[in-house]
C-alpha cells in the first residue's frame, strides 16, 4: 500500500490527467502539508490511490470540516481546492461547496434528489410495530449479540440466496447498517441522508438530510402518547449531534450536539431502553498529531444518557475523569495537554440485571498516563457513575502518522493503536452465569466476570493485531459459541484474516477458517481479504463480509463456506433509478429479518474500494 510521491504523481497524472489554471500549486502544497503522512501510509492513513478515487468535494470537505482540518489550517479555499485537484486528478465543474464553519441546520425533505421521484412508494405503509421480527439498532438486542434467532431463512436455503433488489446511496461511500422494523428499512449514508424504505421492495417512504455524514445504525423506539409522533428514529452524526426523527414522516423531533471538540464524532449507534438513549462519543483528534502547531490533545470519549422523548441530557460520563491539563511543550514550542483519548467507537451494551452500561474504549492520545484507555468500563445506568474499569493494555499512546517518539506531537512510547472498536457482548452460559465478551484490535478476545468488577476470566489470541485489524468492528454470539472475525489487511499464510468459533465459557477454539485468497471485482488495487466488518449469526450460519467485496456464509458446525457472493462484481440497476456499484464490505454488518438479508457494499474509507450499494437478498431472488 505504500507509494512514493513520484510514483503517486505518475499514477495520478497517467490515470487522471488535468490541466490546472494559474493559481495555487496543489503539488507543492501537498508536499508541504500532507506528504509526510500520505507518502508513507500506515494504519489509518489512506494511500494516494484511495484518495484519488474520491470526489473532489469530498477531499475539500475533509480538509475544511473533517479529519484533516488541522493540517489544512491557514490555507485558503483556493489552496485547499488545488490540493484536492492534485490528489484526485479532477477539476471542479462548478463551485465546490466546502463545509467551513458550523453546519447549517436542515429540514426534513421528501425528495432530496431526482432519483427519489422514480422510487417513491405508492402504497400505504403498514403501521409500525416493534414486537415483530426485525433488527433494531446495532446488535439487535440490548446485549449486542448480533444474533438473529428468527431470520425467516433456513440454513439449508442460504446457498440459494440471490439478489432481490438494490438501492443506490447518494455519494460514493456506504456506512452504517440497515435497521429493519416490520416492512420498513431505515438506513443512513455518508452524504448525511437518512432513508426510510420499504423493506420488501426498496421504494422510498421519506428521506431526511442531516447536517453532515452519518455512519451509525438507526435505533427505533416508541414516543409518549402525548407526542404527535408515535415512534422515533434515533442516530448520531459526524459532528456529535444526536437526532430523533418521526419514524413515519421523517420530520425532526429534536436534535442536540454532545461535544464541541471539532474532531468529535458519533460512530456507535445509540442504545435505547425505555425512555433513555445511551449515546457514545468518539473522535478523530488523533489525526491532528503530525501538526506541530496543534495543541494536542483535549478530547475525551464519553457516554451521554438522554431523555429519548426530549433529547435532554440526563448524565454524561467520561472514562478519563481528569480534565486535560498542560503538561509539556513539543519541539515547536506548542503547548500539549493530557490525558486525552479513550474514544467510545461502538454501541453501548446494557445489563438490565445489574443495571449497568458496558462500553469499550480506544487508545490514549498523549503520554500522560490514564487507567481508562483500551479498557472495558461499567457505568451505572441511572446515574452514569463508573462502577469499575478493566484496562487490558496500558500506555497505548497513539496519534496517526507517528513513526517515532518526538516526531511532532507523538507520545513516548508510541502505542500499537489497539482500541476496543467492537461492542461488548453480554452472554448467558449454559449454567446460567453470564460473561462479558470483549474483542480488541490486538486480536485478543476476553471473557470478563460481570459479578466481580469485570475480572478477566480468560483471554485468547484469535489472530494477529494491527492498527487496522484484529477484532475491528464487531463479533457475534449465539447460545452455543462466539464467532470472531480477524482483520489483517497485509497478512499471508498463518497471519491471514480469518473467522473462528470459540467456547464462551473458556475461549477454547472450536474451529478456525482462514480467509480465502482475495479476488476483487474491481481489480487488484486495494484488493485485500481482511474481515474487519461486523458479522452476524443466524441459526446454523455465520455471515461475514470482507474488504474484497465478498459476503460469505459459514456453517456454525465446522466453519465451512456454504455461500459466497461477490457484491462488487457488477453494476446494479438500482430501484431508485440510478446505477449502484458495490465495493468493500466493512464496518456495519449484514442484517436479516422476515426472510431478507441486507448488506451495504462500498465502504473503502482507508483501503479497499468504494461503492454505493445496499443489496437485498432472498431465497432464489423471490
Amino acid at each position: 500500500m505504500r507509494r512514493s510521491l513520484l510514483a503517486g504523481l505518475v499514477f495520478l497524472f497517467m490515470s487522471c490527467p488535468i490541466a490546472l489554471a494559474d493559481g495555487p500549486d496543489g503539488a507543492a502544497l501537498f508536499q508541504q502539508k500532507c506528504a509526510m503522512c500520505h507518502d508513507h501510509p500506515e494504519g489509518r492513513i489512506p494511500s494516494h490511490d484511495v484518495i484519488a478515487s474520491l470526489p473532489l468535494d469530498a477531499v475539500v470537505n475533509t480538509m475544511t470540516s473533517g479529519a484533516m482540518q488541522t493540517q489544512a489550517a491557514g490555507l485558503t479555499v483556493d489552496e485547499i481546492r488545488a490540493i484536492a485537484a492534485f490528489l484526485t486528478g479532477k477539476t471542479p465543474s462548478g463551485p465546490v461547496q466546502a463545509n467551513i464553519g458550523p453546519p447549517a441546520a436542515t429540514a426534513a425533505v421528501s425528495n432530496p434528489g431526482a432519483s427519489l421521484d422514480a422510487n417513491r412508494c405508492t402504497d400505504t405503509p403498514a403501521p409500525i410495530r416493534l414486537d415483530g421480527a426485525g433488527w433494531n439498532g446495532w446488535g439487535r438486542d440490548l446485549e449486542n449479540t448480533r444474533y438473529q434467532p428468527q431470520p425467516g431463512i433456513k440454513a439449508e436455503d442460504v446457498p440459494k440466496l440471490k439478489v432481490k433488489w438494490t438501492f443506490a446511496y447518494p455519494g460514493l461511500l456506504t456506512q452504517g447498517q440497515p435497521t429493519i422494523i416490520g416492512d420498513r428499512l431505515f438506513v443512513a449514508s455518508e452524504s448525511g441522508t437518512i432513508f426510510s424504505l420499504n423493506a420488501r421492495t426498496g421504494c422510498t417512504y421519506w428521506a431526511y438530510v442531516a447536517d453532515v455524514g452519518v455512519r451509525t445504525a438507526m435505533t427505533v423506539g416508541p414516543m409518549p402518547a402525548s407526542s404527535p409522533a408515535k415512534f422515533a428514529v434515533y442516530f448520531g452524526d459526524m459532528h456529535t449531534s444526536a437526532y430523533a426523527l418521526d419514524a413515519e414522516s421523517g420530520k425532526l423531533i429534536w436534535k442536540i450536539r454532545l461535544d464541541e471538540n471539532p474532531f468529535a464524532r458519533i460512530t456507535g449507534a445509540p442504545t435505547l431502553y425505555k425512555n433513555r438513549l445511551y449515546v457514545p462519543v468518539s473522535s478523530e483528534e488523533e489525526t491532528a498529531g503530525p501538526n506541530t502547531k496543534y495543541e494536542c490533545c483535549t478530547f475525551r470519549g464519553s457516554v451521554a444518557a438522554l431523555d429519548a422523548f426530549t433529547g435532554k441530557i440526563i448524565w454524561r460520563t467520561y472514562p478519563i475523569q481528569e480534565t486535560p491539563k498542560p503538561f509539556k511543550k513539543n519541539s515547536a514550542g506548542t503547548q500539549m495537554y493530557g490525558p486525552a483519548g479513550a474514544s467510545i467507537w461502538s454501541s453501548p451494551t446494557l445489563d438490565l440485571k445489574r443495571k449497568v452500561v458496558y462500553v469499550g474504549t480506544g487508545d490514549s492520545y498523549t503520554d500522560v498516563e490514564t487507567g481508562s484507555s483500551d479498557a472495558i468500563v461499567a457505568m451505572d445506568m441511572k446515574t452514569g457513575a463508573i462502577k469499575w474499569i478493566n484496562q487490558v493494555t496500558t500506555r497505548d499512546n497513539y496519534v496517526v502518522g507517528c513513526r517515532a517518539p518526538g516526531f511532532a506531537n507523538c507520545p513516548s512510547p508510541v502505542g500499537p493503536d489497539y482500541d476496543f472498536g467492537s461492542s461488548t457482548i453480554l452472554h448467558r452460559l449454559p449454567n446460567g452465569k453470564q460473561v462479558i465478551l470483549a474483542g480488541q484490535k490486538s486480536g485478543i478476545l476476553y471473557g470478563l466476570d460481570p459479578d466481580h468488577r469485570g475480572k478477566t476470566l480468560w483471554k485468547v489470541g484469535v489472530g494477529p493485531g494491527t492498527a487496522l485489524g484484529g477484532i475491528e468492528w464487531g463479533f457475534a454470539a449465539d447460545p452455543n459459541a462466539v464467532y470472531v472475525p480477524i482483520s489483517n489487511p497485509g497478512g499471508r499464510g498463518e497471519k491471514r484474516s480469518s473467522l473462528s468459533a470459540l467456547k464462551p465459557e473458556t475461549g477454547e477454539v472450536i474451529w478456525h477458517t482462514p480467509s480465502p485468497e482475495a479476488v476483487c471485482g474491481w481489480g487488484t488495487r486495494g484488493c485485500v481479504g481482511a474481515q474487519s466488518a461486523a458479522i452476524t449469526v443466524i441459526p446454523g450460519i455465520v455471515l461475514s463480509g470482507s474488504m474484497d467485496g465478498h459476503l460469505r456464509a459459514y456453517s456454525v458446525k465446522d466453519g465451512s463456506i456454504v455461500w459466497d457472493f461477490d457484491t462488487a462484481a457488477t453494476k446494479y440497476d438500482a430501484v431508485n433509478g440510478v446505477s449502484a456499484m458495490g465495493g468493500s464490505v466493512d464496518q456495519g454488518g449484514p442484517t436479516v429479518a422476515n426472510g431478507i438479508l441486507y448488506t451495504n457494499s462500498g465502504y473503502g474509507r482507508i483501503i479497499g474500494h468504494r461503492g454505493n450499494a445496499l443489496i437485498a437478498f432472498t431465497v432464489d431472488g423471490k
